[in-house]
């Protein structure tokens, strides 16, 4: 039984001695409910980039995420990330099926019981194989996806979150500065991304003008961005794990590095298009945001200003990468997220203060460059190769294991591609009037046939014809490009 009673002051006094300030409890669950609302934004941010064929699968993988990592961080996630007797890379079975994870100190905060502490971070695991999923797009089959977030979630997200976050893991106790999530987040998420679109390999029609489209609803980009922006507020400022000095800082900071980032890529794709581009805008506001992660508890307002202007610059120019490299990666999460985080970490070595960390009254850290603590920017590297490094060769060795094992091939065949995944794999549509695109056969062609109480609908003629139309007009396109 948990015996709990108030003191004086309101303040929630556990029975194990400790005593829990409420305002901390309640800012740390609103950041909570901010952080959640980011991973449908996710979801809505990629569909609108992509084609309307393929609009609905991001959205669904969106809620498919946050229903599989809630379970895997019941099951022995948050043990394996958290648990106070784990080694420098990755915990054990202490808290597994979150038993004892009640009224104790959290490993966070003393300030906040670990239960809170554990669906906090539950929402930073969750996000996360979401923003790699993005590499998925417009290939992929959506069930395998269940399994991959799954054990992508347990042998890549759990064990860099416990070498960043615990203080048992080797970053840690060496002195890395990640205040949100700079490593275990984007980085992570962003060379995850890169490994995937290596193993999928190109879409159909790469390279041509197929694939030559724009975003199919700007809308759902603007409101993917707005959810981001509005739930990032949980994501720093909640990472403060109490209502104080420090988290109002961090949201301070994360709200100017978004806006210089928006504006600064913004303003570079005007050179080249004379348009002022709102999707340029939001994808510049959302490398600000990733790359101020890891510095939002350690650095200043004007800090914050160069960050946003170093990741809108950067990453604009890293979208290049995959024309130089011959990867497709469809939504650019590697140039936004991977390239992102690294920026973020390394001003993080040269621009954290001591005097901003220590605006919780609590926290004491040497800085860096700007406290003349010249070390830090080494260790940001250290951390951040190693996230990339961990990260690009976990998930290809998950993608490849899976590859062989029967019904877990992500590639999805080249009828699914013509179709759409929503279509293929769902059977449902984003848009009742997705079906009028020439780029998909009309759906009444597609349900013809399935009369007979199947449960896969049966091809057409007119269907076959549409499919051999199709791959011959990609196989015109490739010859015209070669």
């Amino acid at each position: 039984m948990v015996n709990v009673t108030y003191d004086a002051s309101g303040d929630l006094y556990s029975s194990t001695g400790t005593i829990f300030n409420m305002g901390d409890i309640a800012w740390t669950l609103a950041s909570t409910a901010l952080v959640w609302i980011m991973i449908p934004g996710v979801g809505f941010f990629y569909s609108g980039l992509l084609r309307r064929k393929n609009a609905l699968n991001m959205i669904y993988l969106s809620m498919m995420t946050v229903a599989m990592v809630s379970f895997q961080w019941f099951f022995w996630g948050y043990s394996l990330a958290f648990s106070e007797t784990a080694s420098p890379y990755i915990g054990n079975l202490k808290y597994f099926a979150l038993r004892n994870v009640l009224n104790q100190p959290s490993i966070g905060s003393p300030r906040v019981p670990a239960i809170v502490f554990c669906v906090f971070q539950l929402m930073f695991a969750a996000i996360t194989p979401m923003i790699a999923l993005g590499a998925v797009a417009e290939r992929s089959r959506l069930g395998p996806l269940l399994a991959f977030v799954f054990i992508w979630s347990t042998l890549v997200y759990d064990p860099i979150a416990c070498w960043t976050w615990n203080s048992q893991g080797w970053s840690y106790v060496l002195g890395g500065l990640d205040f949100a999530g700079g490593t275990p987040v984007h980085i992570s998420s962003g060379t995850a991304a890169l490994a995937i679109s290596l193993y999928l390999g190109k879409r159909r029609g790469y390279g041509t003008e197929r694939l030559a489209y724009k975003p199919h609803n700007t809308t759902y980009v603007i409101l993917g961005t707005v959810f981001l922006w509005f739930g990032w507020f949980g994501f720093n400022g909640g990472s403060a794990l109490s209502a104080n000095l420090r988290a109002t800082q961090a949201c301070i900071v994360t709200n100017l590095a978004a806006s210089v980032g928006g504006l600064t890529w913004m303003l570079w794709d005007y050179r080249l298009e004379r348009k002022w581009s709102v999707v340029g805008f939001c994808s510049g506001a959302i490398a600000g945001l990733v790359a101020i992660t890891p510095g939002s508890g350690f650095v200043g307002s004007p800090a914050a200003v160069l960050f946003g202007f170093m990741a809108g610059t950067v990453c604009n120019f890293a979208t290049q990468l995959k024309f130089i490299f011959k990867y497709d990666d469809t939504l650019d999460i590697f140039a936004s997220h991977a390239i992102g985080g690294i920026v973020g970490n390394v001003l993080t070595g040269l621009f954290a203060q001591a005097s901003i960390a220590s605006a919780d009254g609590v926290v004491t850290i040497p800085g860096g460059w700007l406290d003349q603590n010249y070390r830090q920017l080494g260790i940001q590297l250290a951390d951040s190769v190693s996230g990339l490094s961990y990260s690009f060769v976990m998930t290809t060795i998950i993608l490849w294991v899976m590859h062989f094992i029967p019904g877990l091939r992500i590639r999805c065949d080249e009828e699914t591609e013509i179709l759409g995944v929503d279509d293929a794999e769902m059977g449902e549509f984003a848009y009742d009037y997705v079906a009028l695109e020439n780029e998909v056969m009309p759906r009444s062609e597609y349900n013809a046939g399935a009369s007979s109480g199947s449960r896969e609908p049966q091809h057409t003629a007119a269907t076959t014809s549409q499919i051999s139309q199709e791959k011959q007009i990609g196989e015109e396109d490739v010859s015209r490009v070669q």
